[in-house]
């Protein structure tokens, strides 16, 4: 396995990296999460796709670059380490990967096109009240247009603004699929929740919504939901790396007996075990991209990603906030949106003891 980033993927982090911290300053983020408004920075996302780090994802039939899977998770540690208010996993994650791989070409060209210049947001919706993210509840019915979709999916990441929605559902007859819906179509309700993060959730409630067929099949739904998962750990590890990056800085500058609390063994010690979990992040992360982008199956390598993102990030931000002490959980202080970050990331798309279970049932299955 080798997870050394290519020179392209390098590059578009650093590209990344520029265009997102530019525009991302604790002023910044604070301004517009005080302003009421959805968490939605528009003028960034225009910027995103005027210099290209849209399309960078595209495939090249498509018209973008056709960057892999590692290079995603690159860009997306940067939005993780910045708290970019621009929904980029949920769009290039949750949506462009599915579609760019299985939709009609017709759909895909459309829908590509759209994202790449900036003009269409996407997310997915895996969640219902009560349901497994791939036994999907609501129903596709097929029609004379192709389908409709009856059901209602919660938690649905950016669903308050985001143009389109990969809707997974069940398919009369025993079937599965990956179907696209549009927020603004008749059939369909979108409902803002209040989430940990404060980015615009919503639940949407589809009454025979019409939708276009991106997959059919469980293993559409078992390949858009690993590549979910684990691009998501990427964005862990930025997360993480900021959290770890202020803790440092502060325990420098911060004295008591006049001598910086960076000093004291208790600190060092509990700094190093947040470097470590971030460093074992990181590494399970790229090996589930890595997997992925040989196009390898890889459920126990995704559930392990998952489970560190889950569990070793919970630890590292605690560590942050404890270090910090009452600087920590002051919003006035940047600290508070990796706390709230890792937390959300800890609860979407299953968290440490669906994970478990998951590697459990792989290891029963390796025994039979």
């Amino acid at each position: 396995m080798d997870f050394q980033p290519t020179e392209e993927a390098e590059a578009i982090a650093e590209l990344a990296n520029q265009v997102l911290g530019d525009a991302s300053s604790h002023e910044h983020l604070r301004d517009l999460e005080r302003a009421g408004a959805p968490r939605m920075d528009i003028a960034l996302w225009a910027t995103l796709a005027k210099v290209g780090l849209l399309g960078a994802f595209v495939p090249e039939e498509n018209g973008g670059a056709g960057l892999d899977l590692l290079a995603l998770g690159a860009v997306l540690e940067v939005a993780g380490k910045t708290s970019a208010a621009v929904p980029l996993w949920e769009t290039l994650a949750l949506g462009v990967l599915p579609i760019a791989e299985f939709a009609p070409q017709e759909l895909k060209d459309d829908v590509l096109r759209k994202v790449a210049a900036g003009e269409m947001t996407l997310t997915a919706a895996w969640h219902e009240d009560g349901g497994e993210c791939l036994i999907p509840t609501a129903v596709a019915t097929r029609t004379d247009d192709g389908f409709s979709i009856t059901g209602s999916k919660i938690c649905v990441p950016y669903g308050l603004t985001s143009d389109a929605s990969i809707i997974p559902a069940a398919i009369e007859g025993g079937s599965v699929g990956l179907f696209l819906v549009k927020r603004e179509d008749s059939g369909v309700a979108v409902e803002p929740l209040q989430t940990t993060f404060g980015d615009p959730q919503a639940a949407w409630l589809l009454a025979d919504a019409p939708a276009a067929l991106v997959a059919e099949g469980h293993q559409s739904l078992s390949w858009a939901y690993q590549r979910a998962v684990a691009t998501q750990c990427a964005q862990a590890v930025g997360v993480c790396e900021e959290a770890i990056r202020l803790t440092a800085e502060y325990t420098k500058e911060r004295k008591q007996f006049d001598v910086p609390i960076a000093s004291f063994q208790a600190v060092a010690h509990r700094a190093a075990d947040a470097f470590m979990d971030t460093a074992a992040i990181k590494l399970t992360a790229d090996q589930a991209l890595w997997r992925l982008t040989q196009q390898a199956e890889a459920p126990p390598e995704v559930a392990t990603a998952k489970f560190w993102a889950a569990e070793g990030g919970q630890r590292v931000v605690h560590a942050a906030v404890h270090l910090h002490g009452g600087v920590g959980v002051d919003r006035d202080y940047p600290l508070h949106r990796c706390f709230l970050a890792a937390k959300q990331i800890e609860l979407q798309l299953g968290g440490t003891t669906r994970q478990l279970l998951d590697l459990g049932r792989f290891l029963a299955s390796q025994s039979e």
